[in-house]
């Protein structure tokens, strides 16, 4: 499995697994728990949930499919903004917690901005890891202005920001992902396939055939090409799984790399960091 290094030397996989509309359905669940055991196995080890997900089912269904190997696992779960002060982060925490039915998490994000100063959300994370809740944090949906503040507001442990970016989304090279770069930050990218949008795309599909993969896999290959990319698209099924773990098998060429370019282009501007 490829890795990333997070600023603490913490190595992860670089394909990980999302939950994002996970553990809604009791007809799915069975399934989409093989699905993330299925992950595990392959190496994607990296599970990203939150506590907005389902409200609190998809870290549920996580919990049920790694109770057995936690120790495998680098869980990554978010709190509402509302929740990422210093009166209430502690209590959305240990909510988490119980639901993954685990002692730690391995990474905690702000899943976005909200009315909290991101100085008194540092503060909280801090606090959190000293007493030994979650061992890192981080933040999600953060654009590079936003990322200075943090920074400028003593939030320079931050491990990661989790933002949406595949092929048709490509704003962050511009001004976030330099910016990362430069504070040797990886960056998440959650729908990596645009929530399979992408799927039909003629380019897209040209391509895939002509590796013998699928359209999926070729948007996977490329956001992984970034060596300090961390993708976590979702799965559902043990199927979908393995389509995606073969996305570590393709080496997007050079000449191929400029067909994507060409189209996909980058925008020309910067422009404000978009979400799902």
């Amino acid at each position: 499995m490829k890795t990333v290094a997070l600023p603490d030397g913490t190595m992860v996989s670089a394909l990980g697994q999302g939950t994002w509309n996970m553990g809604d359905s009791a007809e799915t669940r069975t399934g989409e728990i093989a699905a993330l055991r299925e992950g595990i196995e392959r190496g994607m080890t990296l599970i990203d949930t939150a506590e907005m997900y389902g409200d609190g089912r998809s870290e549920t269904l996580v919990g049920e499919a790694i109770a057995d190997v936690r120790d495998q696992v680098f869980l990554v779960s978010k709190a509402l903004p509302q929740n990422a002060s210093r009166a209430r982060l502690r209590t959305a925490c240990e909510a988490s917690l119980a639901r993954l039915g685990v002692e730690q998490l391995d990474l905690y994000l702000l899943h976005w901005r909200g009315p909290v100063p991101l100085a008194e959300t540092v503060e909280a994370m801090e606090q959190l890891v000293a007493e030994g809740l979650i061992a890192r944090w981080g933040v999600s949906n953060l654009d590079a202005d936003d990322m200075a503040e943090l920074h400028a507001a003593g939030g320079a442990a931050c491990a990661t920001d989790q933002i949406l970016y595949n092929l048709t989304r490509r704003g962050p090279e511009l001004d976030l992902l330099p910016w990362l770069t430069d504070h040797q930050i990886p960056a998440m990218a959650y729908s990596p396939v645009e929530q399979g949008r992408l799927l039909g795309n003629a380019t897209l599909r040209t391509i895939a055939a002509e590796f013998d993969a699928t359209p999926a896999q070729v948007a996977l290959a490329w956001v992984l090409r970034d060596p300090s990319m961390i993708a976590i698209p979702k799965a559902g099924s043990v199927a979908h799984v393995r389509d995606n773990h073969a996305a570590l098998e393709l080496v997007l060429c050079p000449v191929l790399l400029e067909r994507l370019e060409a189209a996909f282009p980058r925008p020309r501007k910067p422009r404000p960091l978009e979400m799902l």
